[in-house]
């Protein structure tokens, strides 16, 4: 979902909280004289002062993640673009779920295998629903962002873009350098603040990073097994339900065949099966558990039957593209083979 310049794309949880008023542009900032920008830029730094300290962050450390800060123009700028970028369900899957990115996860599965049996162990997520967070956030680790951190957020946060939002976020990403977690040149991520190989906001980081590799720091850029069981923690404390799927693609009976999404509307497997819904692999359904119809292209393109788990992954990123992305992408990793129906206007290609 980048750019070219790989800058665009808002990162996980934070995509889901965006809406804003943001009264100083791109151009606003650039147009500002560099001397009167530099004196509002400090006092804004400065301002920052009291309420860091009063969240224990030393001096020391607060010069220090400010040491050469500057407002990022770039950084309002994609601000407008990011509600301007649409794509179908079926052209974001083209890419969230690549031949590319299947054969990566797959390495990056053996690599890793320890690690994600031991997080599925721990907190009941499945593994490849992991990977498929994982792999759609950085693809895999490879790419988590190239903005500080801190200079992203600052300059959110002295445009006032969304409010309050991002000054919060700024104070919680001075914690984190305080605690020791990372240092300000490794605090790298997206020009929303998302950080890390799973892309956790500031805020999210205290409450759902773990350190699943035991050094004491919960290093969710370098360490991937900390990223992984975070990842995972994440998940299960937002509702996963251990040993139940995301759901199945299925093939309708036709009295449903033009029957629309009812994504809230849960159902047991078995009363989907006793009206004729069948499981588009041939596999049999769960003889427990409910799910809700998802029928994301309407009633031209693939059926799904989605859990309540389904849900789970949209609090990771409120999209049902996204959610999607995920749960397809750990299928595909896991082995199982490519959906049976086409989306609307898609070739072979792109369905596989």
């Amino acid at each position: 979902m980048a750019t070219s310049t790989r800058r665009a794309r808002l990162r996980p949880i934070a995509l889901a909280l965006l809406g804003f008023a943001a009264p100083l542009t791109g151009a606003a900032l650039s147009a500002t004289p560099a001397a009167a920008q530099s004196q509002n830029f400090s006092a804004f730094v400065a301002s920052l002062w009291p309420e860091a300290h009063a969240r224990g962050v030393s001096r020391s450390t607060f010069d220090a993640a400010f040491a050469g800060v500057t407002p990022d123009p770039e950084v309002i700028e994609k601000t407008k673009t990011q509600a301007e970028f649409h794509k179908t369900v079926g052209q974001y899957l083209e890419t969230a779920v690549s031949d590319k990115r299947i054969a990566l996860g797959r390495e990056k599965y053996a690599a890793n295998e320890r690690w994600l049996a031991k997080a599925e162990d721990r907190f009941g997520v499945d593994r490849y629903i992991v990977m498929g967070v994982w792999g759609l956030e950085t693809k895999f680790g490879t790419y988590m962002g190239d903005d500080y951190v801190v200079r992203s957020l600052a300059t959110l946060a002295y445009a006032r873009y969304r409010g309050t939002y991002f000054r919060t976020e700024l104070v919680k990403a001075l914690v984190i350098l305080e605690e020791g977690h990372v240092d300000p040149a490794h605090m790298i991520g997206s020009w929303a603040g998302a950080m890390g190989q799973t892309q956790f906001m500031p805020s999210n980081f205290k409450p759902y990073a773990v350190d699943f590799e035991g050094d004491g720091r919960r290093d969710i850029w370098n360490s991937t097994p900390d990223a992984v069981g975070s990842t995972a923690n994440f998940l299960k404390k937002h509702g996963w339900i251990a040993g139940e799927t995301w759901g199945y693609e299925v093939q309708l009976p036709a009295g449903l065949a033009g029957v629309a999404s009812a994504p809230d509307h849960y159902a047991p497997f078995g009363a989907w099966a006793a009206r004729g819904v069948v499981r588009a692999d041939g596999g049999e359904m769960p003889g427990s558990g409910a799910a809700a119809l998802l029928r994301p292209a309407g009633p031209a393109g693939p059926a799904f039957l989605v859990t309540r788990n389904f849900k789970v992954i949209k609090s990771y990123n409120n999209s049902t593209s996204y959610a999607l992305g995920v749960c397809l992408l750990g299928d595909r990793i896991a082995g199982w083979g490519p959906l049976k129906a086409r989306w609307p206007g898609a070739t072979l290609a792109q369905t596989r």
